[in-house]
């Protein structure tokens, strides 16, 4: 044995995705140890324990993890049941990370600073194969390894408030006006909402979580003021598939924000890009920009900006990734997870293939892996490991055997009724639309599908939205 397969693969993060790929590594019998950067398993999703998932417990349980569970007696949960995120620490990931297979191999509070190969930079090629990765922590200790899985997700890393990917003018200033995604609205962080004006900004999930929560504070604290701005000329994207999703909650969570919306409870301004902020009276005043570059401001009291995360590849510096240019995620992954293209279910099946670079044996999985794309579910990413695993144990049959059963939208619009032609709600029909196409979530999706139009807030749009339906 050489000393290289001696060493532990390294997995970064212990969160669902990192201890699902130390769950496959136990089952195959290669050493490793998993770095995780907080104090428990699963700290990210602490974060934001008060939201419950829109995916029942089947889709959220890796089936190693299930095996290594049952094995120790493990009550599991009711698999159609809807978990809190707290929940998927307390009653899932806690439980795996005691596990005697799993609690030895688990160091908390330890963040990795960089990873490269012991003794060589990026630049050299000679022997880099049967070099061993070299994982430096925060700390200055070096750990060696044989690969490196990393699952440390994006949650520290947010996208910004601005449009064209920078900052607003003065975001930094107003730091203490924002909040980052899925605040604890009606627990935790409730006084800094209840009578307040708060703007939400963003379309995905996370947006829509967050306004649920605001509506019901404001039917319960007077003077709690809701407004959502979008980038587009519509709503619809957002409001999903309905009764149509084949995930219940995810339709549900689209159609009460519709209601809220057309009741007047929620204000929608669409059209809407940041451009600059400004505190004013221990307010904040948001300067907005359109398409035709003329200008509004906007006052509230807080900002929660939803607008989803990016990748952090710093620590891999010294290492050779082939990155898509657009996406951020491994190139041959890339076309596979395009928002313009796909929503979270109609992803194709991928594995090691997909997600390998020219550095062989480093592997980003889990939301990390999708790099900008939004439309990352927990399956995935346990697919994502179990391909891997199988790689790093010899098995290429069972790496490249792989497959995923993902709950898809199935329809591109919550109401039919909103086209006013015969035409597909994302543009004129196809003569056959492809199987297992869903609610794409990006450009030609219709994030910017349509030219940028400024909803005022003295103007609240008819029927609650305005434009065509494939907004964001």
């Amino acid at each position: 044995m050489s000393t290289l397969t001696e060493l532990p693969v390294v997995v970064i993060g212990a969160g669902p995705v990192g201890l699902a790929a130390a769950a496959h590594l136990h089952e195959r019998g290669i050493a490793f140890t998993v770095l995780e950067a907080g104090d428990t398993p699963g700290a990210a999703v602490r974060q934001w324990g008060h939201v419950r998932v829109f995916s029942p417990w089947r889709y959220d349980i890796d089936p190693a993890a299930r095996r290594l569970l049952d094995d120790a007696g493990w009550v599991a949960p009711d698999i159609e049941a809807l978990p809190t995120g707290a929940e998927l620490v307390t009653a899932y990931l806690q439980p795996l990370a005691e596990l005697p297979a799993l609690k030895p191999h688990l160091r908390y509070g330890t963040r990795v600073e960089a990873i490269s190969r012991l003794g060589m930079d990026r630049l050299r090629t000679a022997g880099r194969d049967t070099t061993p990765f070299l994982v430096r922590l925060a700390d200055g200790e070096e750990i060696l390894a044989r690969a490196v899985v990393d699952a440390s997700g994006t949650w520290g890393t947010p996208n910004v408030l601005g449009a064209s990917g920078l900052p607003a003018r003065g975001e930094r200033d107003a730091a203490r006006y924002l909040e980052h995604a899925l605040p604890d609205v009606l627990g935790a962080d409730r006084d800094r909402f209840a009578g307040r004006h708060t703007l939400v900004v963003g379309a995905g999930h996370s947006a829509s979580n967050t306004l649920l929560s605001l509506a019901e504070l404001a039917a319960e604290q007077p003077g709690t003021e809701v407004t959502w701005a979008i980038r587009s000329s519509s709503p619809a994207r957002t409001y999903g598939g309905g009764d149509a999703d084949a995930l219940p909650a995810r339709g549900a969570l689209g159609s009460r924000l519709r209601t809220h919306v057309d009741a007047g409870r929620i204000r929608l301004l669409t059209g809407f890009s940041v451009h600059a902020l400004t505190p004013t009276d221990d307010r904040v005043t948001v300067l907005v920009r359109h398409s035709d570059g003329s200008e509004e401001p906007v006052t509230v009291d807080r900002i929660v900006a939803a607008t989803g995360f990016r990748p952090d590849h710093s620590i891999a510096a010294e290492l050779r990734l082939d990155l898509d240019p657009v996406m951020d995620a491994a190139r041959a992954l890339a076309p596979l997870i395009d928002p313009n293209e796909h929503s979270c279910g109609t992803v194709p099946p991928h594995g090691v293939d997909e997600l390998s670079h020219p550095e062989p044996g480093y592997y980003a999985v889990g939301m990390k892996s999708y790099g900008r794309a939004p439309t990352f579910l927990m399956a995935t990413g346990y697919e994502q490991v179990r391909s891997v695993v199988a790689a790093l144990a010899g098995d290429w049959r069972a790496a490249r055997d792989v497959q995923l059963d993902l709950p898809e939208t199935g329809v591109c619009n919550s109401n039919p009724d909103d086209s006013a032609t015969n035409d597909s709600c994302c543009g004129p029909a196809p003569d056959a639309e492809p199987a297992g196409r869903g609610l794409a979530t990006g450009v030609s999706g219709g994030l910017l599908a349509a030219p940028l139009q400024l909803v005022t807030p003295d103007a609240a749009p008819a029927g609650g939205q305005a434009g065509g339906c494939c907004g964001s």
